[in-house]
């Protein structure tokens, strides 16, 4: 039950008490994790801490079901690193991804925050990620050495983790309500103090503070301009009769605004989860090769705002967008359906990004989208080939040009799908910029079957595309 108070304050701002009684617990993982670093006893106390506070905030956020609901992947999961663990991976991925599809299709989720209402599924998908990435590194200790590559080796988990390390692992102070996804030998490392954050002669690992206080400075910003933009650009828009009056362009450039507006209510929602992250000292992943060297807290970073914003080709946009999301579809899922000895090709990306649309929903929306930033990727790929094989420094700049408009075009034009969610309101959208966005990237990858240009020499250094 909501108290009066909470329910005046949301009413002022425009938000459901659901997502309201949410956010305080989402903000509150901030001091939450801020405390972890002054548990006594050490790693099992600190790892019933982050158990117990992160079922703690999930009952406060979702109710009592939230926990029932995340024990039934992670007993899988648990389960069959007790009773298979030469299979244990291969099983624990079909079982927990086919639990969040249901408890997807059941909730049907993404039509509830369109009304203003929330639920655990979103948690969820978080500890989904985790729970395969720990059975896969268990499954992988298995394996020779020689057959790893550089991710598996360093992820790689030779003994079985305990039921409280996992719990610990999968809970941790509320990590899992917006990530980022982390490994399980970072989590223990980090917990029993060894690793990077080890003290040494030098001295501890660095002060969290200030990057935390960055962090936290970004997501004010990022939510401010998510309110100040939003009544200017609602999704509600696209279905009105006002919009199909406009001419093309001003179509296509409601499109870029209301996909620019959209993201940064994620860049605030990552900013949050970073700073919870970084307080807690999980988030310092080393030092810079610079003099002096500065630490990195890469681990904790979701998102590059100015990376997405200005990317110059969209194979640039996994590495900056969700980014640790991102390196998990390719360590557990674009990496390992590439055949020793062979390249990856269209397959492999056209896999991980249905994977990744499953992961989010079944909505006809997020189908749509994940298939066509593939062809989004591919069609980016063709022009970076063009840039590379000219000669010309004037044509070098101009595809490059080329590159980040088509990114922008494209992108913008793409995550329609994403935020209405359903058939009719996609296509509908896409059509009325005649379907714009997916044209231009299937012409540019027949093209490029047709004009194949000379590849670079080897003495160039080559971009990884």
């Amino acid at each position: 039950m909501a108290l009066p108070e909470m329910e005046s304050m949301a009413s002022a701002i425009g938000l459901s008490v659901p997502v309201l009684r949410f956010l305080f617990c989402f903000a509150s993982t901030i001091l939450v994790s801020l405390f972890h670093r002054f548990v006594p006893g050490g790693p099992v106390a600190r790892h019933l801490y982050a158990a117990t506070t992160g079922a703690v905030l999930s009952y406060l956020s979702f109710g009592f079901s939230s926990n029932l609901h995340f024990l039934v992947p992670m007993f899988l999961g648990y389960a069959s690193m007790v009773l298979s663990r030469k299979y244990c991976g291969i099983i624990t991925f079909f079982l927990a991804f086919g639990y969040l599809i249901g408890c997807h299709v059941y909730y049907m989720s993404g039509d509830a925050w369109k009304e203003g209402g929330i639920d655990a599924t979103g948690a969820l998908m978080v500890i989904t990620l985790k729970i395969i990435s720990c059975v896969i590194n268990y499954n992988d200790g298995l394996l020779k050495e020689e057959d790893l590559r550089e991710a598996q080796k360093k992820n790689r988990l030779l003994k079985l983790p305990s039921l409280i390390e996992y719990l610990g692992y999968c809970l941790c102070c509320g990590s899992h309500f917006a990530g980022p996804v982390y490994e399980m030998k970072d989590y223990l490392e980090w917990t029993e103090r060894k690793g990077n954050w080890k003290p040494t002669e030098e001295g501890s690992p660095p002060s969290p503070y200030w990057p935390t206080f960055r962090a936290v400075l970004q997501a004010a910003f990022c939510m401010g301009l998510y309110l100040y933009l939003v009544p200017h650009y609602p999704l509600s828009r696209f279905t009105e009769p006002v919009y199909q009056e406009w001419g093309f362009w001003k179509r296509l450039s409601y499109q870029y605004m209301s996909g620019f507006t959209a993201r940064w209510k994620y860049y605030f929602i990552w900013s949050i989860s970073e700073a919870s992250i970084i307080i807690s000292g999980l988030g310092f992943s080393g030092w810079t090769d610079s003099n002096p060297p500065k630490p990195r807290w890469d681990r904790a970073k979701n998102v590059d705002i100015l990376g997405v914003e200005l990317a110059k080709s969209s194979v640039q946009l996994p590495l900056v967008w969700n980014i640790q999301v991102s390196t998990w579809l390719r360590h557990y899922v674009y990496e390992r359906l590439i055949q020793k000895g062979k390249k990856p090709g269209f397959f492999q990306l056209l896999a991980t990004q249905t994977v990744s649309a499953v992961w989010h929903g079944l909505y006809p929306g997020y189908i749509i989208f994940f298939v066509q930033s593939a062809v989004m990727i591919a069609g980016s790929r063709v022009l970076y080939r063009w840039q590379q094989a000219t000669q010309s420094n004037l044509f070098k700049k101009i595809f490059v040009f080329l590159n980040f408009a088509y990114t922008l075009l494209v992108l913008n034009y793409s995550c329609v799908g994403f935020m209405v969610l359903s058939l009719h309101e996609t296509l509908a959208a896409y059509g009325s910029v005649y379907y714009v966005g997916t044209i231009i990237p299937i012409a540019l990858i027949l093209l490029g079957k047709i004009i194949k240009p000379a590849r670079p020499s080897r003495a160039k250094a080559r971009k990884d595309q």
